[in-house]
């Protein structure tokens, strides 16, 4: 590790910033993990889109369709490629709280830079805040690297805002994932902004949430890579602008990608988004491959009402 369990959020302060991408993991036609497809994914994303960081095996990846031999196998694989030019965070998420802990050492001792653990499901609890402060406190006992806090409506419950700026006093705790409506991650700004770094992953809010809530970190989504190509980088354009304080300009490059937006919106069937994530990419030029169990793949239909509108939704290849 670059920094100290009691130096983390300070590194994460100055090297925790930009766009950070999830990764979806293409498989083989078999179902193994194409590990030289992810390989070819990640350089184009760090060295033709110039993506600040990687997240790893979150639910982009299927990582509920993984053994924990593959989940550390992919966290080693992108720590290798990324190298000294790209961050890397890893979702050390589970329900098991002993395989939390070794997942994130696993990350800690191959050179992550942080890993991010999801809110646990809590079987028939209906008063969670004291659980979840002792949750994250014990895992920051066992662990030096930065963790980033992970709530999502798929927990079952939302954390407030004020059990996290609580648990944001832990030594090594030095981000969230804050999926939650827009008021509740501003009050968590305004609450321990100063402590740790406050993201959400939707791109369409991202500019706003620069411009007024002085955020410097997109945590993260799959945007970064699938709204944007090597000739065309209105995402990084915008953010560009927006760091500069020239938020006219930033909105018009931004809402210049509302056409690719919808398309890939529109056409993204309610129950197969990794699979229609990875045609996706395959029409961007990447590798995308099959999902895993119990993920369901496009029909040939869906396959191609999504190539109709990706070819008509004005992102250039």
């Amino acid at each position: 590790m670059n920094y100290s369990r009691l130096d983390a959020k300070d590194y994460a302060r100055e090297n925790f910033r930009g766009i950070w991408a999830a990764c979806l993991n293409p498989w083989c036609g078999d179902g193994s993990f194409d590990e030289a497809g992810f390989r070819s994914n990640i350089r184009h994303w760090i060295d033709d889109l110039s993506i600040a960081g990687l997240f790893i095996a979150g639910k982009q990846g299927e990582f509920f369709a993984m053994t924990l031999e593959e989940r550390k196998r992919n966290i080693e694989v992108a720590v290798d490629e990324c190298g000294t030019v790209a961050g890397t965070i890893f979702s050390a998420s589970d329900q098991n709280f002993e395989t939390v802990v070794d997942l994130a050492l696993h990350a800690q001792d191959c050179g992550a830079d942080y890993v991010v653990i999801h809110a646990p499901v809590l079987h028939f609890v209906t008063d969670q805040d004291e659980i979840l402060y002792n949750y994250y406190k014990a895992i920051c006992e066992r662990v030096d690297i930065g963790i980033a806090m992970w709530s999502h409506p798929d927990s079952g419950y939302l954390m407030s805002p004020q059990l996290c700026a609580r648990i944001a006093e832990l030594p090594n705790i030095v981000a969230i994932k804050y999926s939650v409506p827009r008021p509740m991650y501003a009050e968590l700004t305004r609450l321990a902004g100063d402590k740790i770094q406050v993201s959400t992953a939707s791109e369409g809010e991202w500019l706003d949430n620069i411009e007024e809530l002085g955020w410097r970190l997109y945590l993260c989504s799959s945007p970064p890579y699938q709204l944007q190509s090597k000739v065309d980088q209105r995402m990084n354009e915008y953010t560009r602008l927006a760091f500069e304080g020239r938020f006219d300009d930033a909105r018009l490059v931004r809402d210049s990608l509302n056409p690719v937006r919808e398309a890939f919106q529109r056409t993204k069937p309610a129950d197969k988004p990794q699979a229609h994530g990875k045609f996706w990419q395959e029409l961007l030029g990447q590798v995308g491959g099959p999902v895993r169990p119990p993920m369901l793949n496009l029909s040939d239909a869906e396959k191609a009402a999504t190539r109709e509108a990706f070819a008509a939704c004005g992102l250039r290849v």
